[in-house]
C-alpha cells in the first residue's frame, strides 16, 4: 500500500474528495469587504498529496512563505501539533511522528536526528500545555497514546508510550483541555471519550467514560475545548433536524454535562473542526459537505453566560469555505480565522473579525498552498 492510499485510508471517518501538489503560488486576496493590511503569526499548513508542510505568515493581507518552506517530510503527512512553547512543531505521517525544531522566524528543521518519535501514524495530535506529553491517536486502534517528551530537546523522554483503551476504533480528532485535566476523543459512531488527565503523573490518564451519539446514524468527529475552560464542544453528524442535519453539541467542562439548547445545528453535514476564539466570545464550525452544495461552509455561534450557566446564539450569516473544508485555526495575533480546504478552491482561506457586525467573518486571504492538487488536510499556529 503506497503512503498516500494509506493517507486516505486514515481519513475514512469521513468521506475525503480531490484535493489540492508542489510549491506555493502567490494568493490573491478576495473578501466581501474587500482586502486587508493586517498581519498574521506564524503558521504551517501539511499537504498531503504533495508530501510537504508549507510555513508562511501574512504581511500586510499577503500571504508569505517562511525561509526555507516548503519543508520536506519523510511521508505523507496527515496531523500537525505546536508545542505550547512554540519551540517545535510535530508532525504526523504514514511513517510515524517526526518533530521539527522552530527557529525564532518561524522556519522548521528536523529533529531527533531525522527519526521519528513514535511509529505511530496519528490520525490527530496534541502537545499538554506543560510541553510534557503528545497525546495522540490512531485510526483504526482502540487506543489513545500519551508519549513522554523532554520539553528541552522536543523528543520522546523514554520508549514507553502510555496507553487509555477506548471503547471504539474509529478515532477522528483529539483534544487536551487548557487545564490540562482532560482528554477528549471524538470517536465516530462510538461518540467522545472522556478521559481524566493529570501531566505529572507517571501515567497521566485516568478511567476513560463515554459520551454516546445523540443518533445511532451520527458519528462524533470533532472535539474542541474553549480556551477559558468553561466548555468543551463535540461536532456530530445526524445530530439535528433538516437537510444539514450536523450538529454541534456543548458541554459545561465542570460538570461535563450538556448546556441547554444543544446541540445547535452546524448548518451542514459534516462538522468537521470547531475552533473556540481566543477571547472566549465566539465558536466557530466548519463543515466538510453541505446540502446541495459544492463547499462548505462556516456557522459561528456567540457565548454568553449568566451566573455560570452558558448559552449559545447562532450567528445571524455563515461564511463560505471552499471544498471540504479540513482543518481551522486562530493565528496567534488574534487577527485571522485560517482555514484548510482539502479538495481546494482555494486550498487556503483566511478570514478577519467584521468590525460592523460582532462574530462575523470577512474573507480576506485566498491562496494556493502550492501546485494543485495538494490535499491541504492539516494546519496548525503558534499559540
Amino acid at each position: 500500500m503506497t503512503m498516500g492510499k494509506w493517507a486516505r485510508l486514515s481519513l475514512m471517518g469521513v468521506t475525503l474528495l480531490a484535493g489540492c501538489k508542489g510549491f506555493w503560488d502567490a494568493p490573491s486576496s478576495s473578501s466581501g469587504s474587500g482586502s486587508t493590511t493586517a498581519s498574521s503569526g506564524v503558521f504551517y499548513v501539511a499537504n498531503l498529496e504533495a508530501g510537504e508542510i508549507v510555513g508562511y505568515y501574512i504581511n500586510s493581507g499577503v500571504v508569505t512563505a517562511l525561509s526555507g518552506s516548503p519543508y520536506a517530510v519523510p511521508a505523507a503527512p496527515v496531523a500537525l501539533a505546536v508545542s505550547p512553547s512554540n519551540s517545535f512543531l510535530y508532525a504526523s505521517t504514514a511513517a510515524g511522528i517526526y518533530v521539527y525544531s522552530v527557529a525564532s522566524d518561524g522556519a522548521l528543521t528536523l529533529a531527533n536526528s531525522g527519526s521519528p518519535i513514535s511509529a505511530d501514524p496519528a490520525q490527530s495530535l496534541q502537545v499538554d500545555a506543560t510541553n510534557s506529553w503528545l497525546v495522540e491517536a490512531v485510526s483504526g486502534s482502540a487506543n489513545v497514546y500519551a508519549i513522554p517528551l523532554n520539553p528541552s530537546t522536543g523528543g520522546a523522554a523514554s520508549n514507553t508510550e502510555k496507553i487509555a483503551v477506548l471503547p471504539n476504533t474509529a478515532i477522528q480528532q483529539v483534544a487536551i483541555s487548557s487545564d490540562n485535566l482532560h482528554v477528549f476523543v471524538a470517536m465516530g459512531a462510538g461518540g467522545t471519550a472522556v478521559i481524566p488527565f493529570t501531566s505529572g503523573n507517571e501515567d497521566p490518564f485516568g478511567a476513560v467514560g463515554n459520551i454516546p451519539v445523540l443518533n445511532s446514524a451520527g458519528a462524533a468527529l470533532s472535539v474542541a475545548v474553549d480556551p477559558d475552560d468553561r466548555l468543551f464542544y463535540v461536532g456530530e453528524t445526524a445530530a439535528t433536524s433538516g437537510s444539514n442535519s450536523g450538529g454541534l453539541r456543548v458541554f459545561d467542562l465542570s460538570t461535563l454535562k450538556e448546556i441547554a439548547g444543544s446541540p445547535f445545528a452546524s448548518q451542514g453535514l459534516a462538522p468537521y473542526s470547531i475552533l473556540p476564539i481566543s477571547t472566549g466570545d465566539y465558536v466557530y464550525v466548519a463543515n466538510r459537505q453541505v446540502s446541495g452544495s459544492s463547499t462548505g461552509v462556516i456557522a459561528g455561534f456567540s457565548i454568553a453566560s449568566t451566573n455560570s450557566v452558558y448559552s449559545l446564539t447562532t450567528l445571524g450569516s455563515t461564511f463560505a469555505a471552499g471544498t471540504n473544508p479540513q482543518s481551522m485555526v486562530e493565528d496567534n495575533t488574534d487577527t485571522f480565522v485560517l482555514v484548510t480546504d482539502f479538495g481546494g478552491n482555494p486550498d487556503l482561506k483566511g478570514y478577519t473579525f467584521d468590525t460592523t457586525n460582532a462574530g462575523y467573518l470577512d474573507a480576506v486571504i485566498s491562496s494556493a498552498t502550492g501546485t494543485d492538487p495538494v490535499e491541504a488536510n492539516a494546519i496548525a499556529a503558534q499559540h
